[in-house]
């Protein structure tokens, strides 16, 4: 009912506001663009930047059903991975080998990674696709921006941009395990010349392919403007509410040859000795964002953007022990009729409560030959870590409301940086760009890990200060319309992230890691055809690379590399082969290497039957390649179009990738050739926009696939033989989702 009386209200809006907008479009002056920080954080023709825009025609044409990375999947270098199986739910990338909390995410230009993990959780943005005007993926360092350092690229995208005319849309979807996703879309176009405002609501739910990985999710979007001449004042609020059974760990190889979907999170075996599975296994998180954007432009040449920005965020995930230790949650034995119990079985929730806020700004110049931007920002994040156990067996006297452990945190970060693009000679640019970044991080209290030779809960009080330059230079060369060349050289410096620190192992010391990048270019385009190549050599110092290891919770974790690098070439092309179809594709060929590589702390066992503990040994390995870093990643998508219908058939390669650092063939997943369909068709009707039909067959060779993995145990025996405990993400089998969405 609530939905109806919005869409009701929305359609009412509509028609009310078209006659006025009409009757005013003709008088209208040039007003100034959206309120977001464009010009000091995104690249154009004139960069020396690996670049690509994924604009909102080619979002909309895709975003029938999945998360944002899977619609971003097409660019270069692009993987993408879920933990569901279906591309809902916690999904995950990687670029050139990076893996997501080393990508510098922004929204409007404000920093989007959490300030703790630096990862983006887009489970807690649901739908936030529908409300996007355009993506930009900046490859390698990129230029300035704020948050956390780009590794491996950044991701800016910008939310709806101010449209003149009222609409509406309503859009719902239906797929394979039960997927349902439903948006409704408003906006009452320009008013009075002056004021505007957008909203969306949508919910998305899933059973999910693995087991008990379903999802229910809320989210909204809201936008409101004013528009003056020379002045514009934006507030921009979107939030999710997030409810996802948890399928983090992934199935164990053996199982995959029984049953692919199995998830053995929540498995238990009850009093009476069934087994069973926990029906509240799940991941519950709230988050809202908050923008106010200002722009003032002084005159043609002078403007000035000003941001403030507020985040929430507040939730737990919830998961059943068997035979937990007691002492590790700081309860006493428990005395029962057959004697003293230190295990038991019980339910445990560990809570994240979060603020993150602050301002950034930029100046932007623009005049002939040359464009200068000096801006910075200042951010703090504060936060909460905390755990109680709501539910034991045998307990009498349990407090559920107590924590068993508790830590705070507390992060400030500021930057200046300045850049500039001069025309040197005609079509010569030189790109400029220097930034100074100050971090401060503080842990205090203890966390959720026990300390066996302490007897205690680990100490994570520490205090952490970073002071980065970054600078980078380049050459954009335009030859004439359709040749250009380009080639830059960067240097990034990054932090180590929470994980660094909480899952450090005794002897290692987490510390910051700097990349030295040079990109090299070529871009050709023509009416018909297009081309473009880049080469790229990654060098970096202590980089912090997947070990092939997970925490509890799925979060990857890393460790310093002293050197490694991440060399290749990524080829790109489209043609318009008719009026009515049209090709493209993209390939990166690439290598990703540590140098002197040592395996450490590796436990050695007697034999496979007793296993009784023997020593720890370090294997030196020398030159390895990187976990999770294929070599070949190519896309290759026909398009066909005939007046309201298209159809895609697009395919994905990507070679073999390690799941840790020893090149060992036995802890690697294989190589996977994946084929998906698109097919549209748009129905203009009198007096509404349009009826929109969409179908997406993913998978449609029905391959038999994995997209992620990690090891979860591997050790040595005495006569030298290694076994490994192995996790892997297999990915649905075919599987659909169609669309039907009413624009008026």
């Amino acid at each position: 009912m609530r939905r109806n009386a919005i869409a009701v209200a929305a359609l009412l809006l509509y028609c009310g506001l078209y006659a006025e907008t009409e009757s005013k479009k003709d008088s209208m002056h040039v007003y100034l663009d959206e309120v977001v920080i464009s010009s000091a954080t995104r690249a154009n023709e004139k960069s020396a930047v690996s670049y690509i825009d994924v604009s909102s025609e080619e979002i909309e044409r895709r975003n029938i059903g999945q998360e944002l990375p899977f619609l971003l999947d097409l660019t270069p270098s692009f993987v993408a991975t879920s933990e569901s199986g279906t591309g809902l739910g916690n999904t995950g990338y990687r670029i050139r080998g990076t893996d997501a909390n080393r990508v510098n995410v922004m929204v409007n230009g404000i920093p989007l990674n959490d300030a703790e993990s630096h990862d983006v959780y887009f489970v807690n943005m649901p739908d936030f696709a529908s409300s996007l005007s355009s993506v930009q993926i900046q490859r390698g360092v990129g230029t300035s921006a704020q948050g956390a350092g780009a590794f491996g690229a950044s991701i800016n995208m910008q939310t709806e941009k101010l449209r003149i005319d009222p609409y509406a849309e309503i859009a719902n979807t239906y797929g394979s395990f039960n997927t349902w996703k439903s948006t409704l879309k408003a906006g009452t176009g320009l008013m009075n010349e002056r004021w505007a405002a957008d909203a969306r609501l949508s919910q998305v739910l899933s059973d999910g392919y693995i087991e008990r990985s379903g999802v229910n999710m809320k989210s909204y979007f809201f936008s409101a403007g004013y528009y003056a001449e020379k002045s514009s004042v934006k507030f921009v609020a979107f939030g999710g509410n997030q409810r996802t059974n948890q399928s983090w760990n992934g199935v164990n190889p053996d199982s995959m040859l029984v049953n692919r979907r199995y998830n053995e999170l929540g498995e238990y075996v009850d009093a009476d000795g069934n087994r069973q599975f926990y029906d509240n296994q799940t991941d519950n998180y709230v988050q809202t964002h908050y923008q106010l954007h200002g722009l003032h432009q002084f005159n043609s040449e002078l403007n000035l953007n000003v941001s403030a920005h507020y985040t929430r965020g507040k939730g737990y995930y919830e998961d059943y022990k068997v035979r937990a230790k007691l002492n590790e949650y700081s309860i006493a034995p428990v005395v029962t009729e057959s004697g003293t119990l230190t295990r038991v079985d019980l339910i445990r929730q560990k809570w994240l409560d979060n603020h993150f806020g602050g301002m950034v700004w930029s100046l932007n110049y623009n005049q002939n030959r040359i464009n200068a931007v000096v801006g910075g920002g200042m951010n703090r994040y504060t936060g909460s870590h905390f755990g109680k156990v709501i539910w034991m067996r045998y307990a009498d006297n349990l407090d559920p409301n107590k924590n068993w452990y508790y830590n705070t945190v507390l992060k400030d970060d500021a930057n200046i940086y300045a850049k500039s693009t001069f025309e040197i000679l005609r079509g010569l640019y030189l790109n400029a760009d220097i930034q100074y970044r100050y971090i401060h991080y503080a842990l205090e209290g203890v966390g959720d890990k026990y300390d066996k030779s302490q007897n205690k809960l680990t100490d994570l009080t520490q205090v952490h200060d970073f002071h980065f330059l970054n600078p980078k230079v380049g050459l954009n060369y335009t030859v004439d319309k359709h040749h250009a060349l380009y080639t830059s050289f960067s240097v990034a410096n990054r932090e180590p992230n929470r994980k660094n620190y909480t899952e450090a192992g005794p002897n290692e010391k987490p510390t910051h890691e700097t990349l030295y990048d040079t990109e090299l270019g070529y871009k050709y385009q023509h009416a018909s055809f297009s081309v473009g190549l880049n080469v790229f050599n990654m060098q970096y110092k202590n980089q912090l690379i997947l070990t092939g290891k997970i925490s509890e919770i799925g979060a990857a974790l890393t460790t310093n590399i002293p050197d490694s690098y991440r060399r290749g070439i990524e080829l790109m092309a489209a043609a318009k082969i008719t009026d009515w179809l049209k090709w493209s594709a993209n390939l990166a060929l690439s290598q990703h290497k540590i140098l002197n590589f040592t395996e450490q702390d590796i436990d050695v066992y007697d034999n496979a039957t007793d296993m009784n503990w023997v020593r720890i040994e370090n294997l030196d390995l020398g030159t390895t390649n990187i976990a999770m870093s294929p070599n070949v990643v190519g896309n290759n998508m026909f398009s066909f179009h005939h007046k309201g219908f298209e159809l895609s058939l697009v395919s994905q390669y990507v070679s073999k990738q390690y799941l840790d650092n020893t090149s060992d063939e036995k802890r690697s997943i294989p190589s996977y050739f994946v084929n998906n369909v698109y097919a549209s068709y748009s129905l203009p009707l009198p007096y509404i926009h349009s009826i929109d039909f969409g179908v997406q067959i993913n998978n449609l060779l029905n391959a038999q696939y994995v997209s992620n993995g990690y090891v979860w145990y591997s050790y040595l025996l005495e006569d030298g033989s290694r076994n490994s405990e192995l996790r892997h993400f297999p990915q649905a089998g075919i599987n659909f989702l169609a669309m039907v969405a009413v624009r008026f």
